[in-house]
């Protein structure tokens, strides 16, 4: 084969390969840089950068992971697909699974742009500033601010450092994650509390009884609202269970003949994945519970200052 046709069936090839990866590659990238790219073992910081980026648009977590140090890459395996898919779009600040392009500016600066359903993001890399093991490179997004990316080499590659001031430690962020979802399922079971509530007062105040479970707070036939069915609350709070906790009602009788009054709790319904605490309110609205290690909460638990900022149901069908 003359060493021209080898010239042109290489090039061939590598231009079959860019394809599967639905990339357009503009002379701004080397082609033999962006042959190697997605493969972890790019010799330039830039490279590196570039190929993390793309996996990150495209959300292929099999490619972005090989651009993580070790114990992130192994903390990043292990978190649920909802976070993995969470780090891999703040990488590159879009909504969902994204078309990337490479191509350079008019003053010859590489761009990545990642195409979305929710508009294109474009990513303007600056020079790359390499200090001994540590590499820094600016990426400018027009109309919205540049962003320093840190990377650090092990043996001849380079992994994901820091993004901004973030150091990309993703065991850290993975707990931060973890209490912040925890954090908002909590919330999110005290303000489901606050609403069935509202909707049992709502009940008494229609049918002059309490209902006698939450079934019967629950959507309405396309008849319409019943003591049955008063389409009070959500299917799934009128079945005891939502945002990862169990609800129970209770009927307290009243003594004397005074009027009957009702309690209200949320335990986690998988003990401490779900939630740690569980959460007790009566029909006065004070608010009890605490780490009860999965236990329903009762009225002899110390009280909780209630600080969710909750929002009445809307659209309710009053009966």
């Amino acid at each position: 084969m003359k060493i021209g046709s080898a010239a042109k069936y290489v090039q061939a090839g590598m231009l079959k390969r860019l394809l599967v990866y639905g990339l357009v590659i503009i002379a701004a990238f080397p082609p033999g840089q962006v042959a190697r790219a997605q493969d972890g073992q790019e010799t330039s910081a830039t490279g590196a950068l570039t190929a993390a980026l793309v996996a990150a648009c495209r959300q292929t977590e099999d490619v972005f992971v090989r651009y993580l140090p070790g114990e992130s890459a192994v903390a990043f395996l292990a978190l649920p697909s909802s976070q993995r898919t969470a780090l891999m779009r703040r990488m590159v600040a879009v909504g969902g699974e994204g078309t990337p392009m490479l191509t350079s500016s008019a003053d010859g600066r590489a761009v990545l742009r990642c195409g979305s359903s929710l508009g294109p993001v474009e990513m303007r890399f600056g020079a790359e500033r390499v200090q001994g093991n540590l590499a820094f490179i600016a990426i400018e997004i027009p109309s919205a601010r540049t962003v320093e990316f840190g990377l650090v080499r092990e043996g001849t590659s380079w992994r994901l450092l820091s993004v901004g001031l973030l150091l990309l430690h993703v065991p850290e962020l993975a707990r931060q994650w973890t209490t912040q979802e925890m954090e908002t399922r909590e919330a999110r079971a005290i303000a489901a509390l606050h609403d069935l509530a509202e909707a049992v007062k709502t009940y008494r105040r229609a049918f002059g009884a309490l209902p006698e479970n939450l079934a019967q707070l629950g959507p309405a036939p396309k008849e319409g609202a019943s003591p049955e069915a008063a389409s009070l609350v959500d299917e799934e709070l009128a079945a005891g269970k939502k945002f990862g906790y169990a609800f129970r009602y209770r009927i307290l009788p009243g003594a004397d003949g005074a009027e009957s009054t009702f309690e209200l709790a949320a335990s986690p319904a998988e003990y401490p994945t779900s939630g740690r605490r569980s959460f007790f309110l009566d029909d006065s609205g004070t608010l009890r519970g605490g780490d009860k290690q999965g236990a329903v909460a009762t009225a002899s638990d110390a009280r909780i200052e209630d600080r969710t900022a909750r929002q009445q149901p809307q659209n309710r069908q009053q009966p």
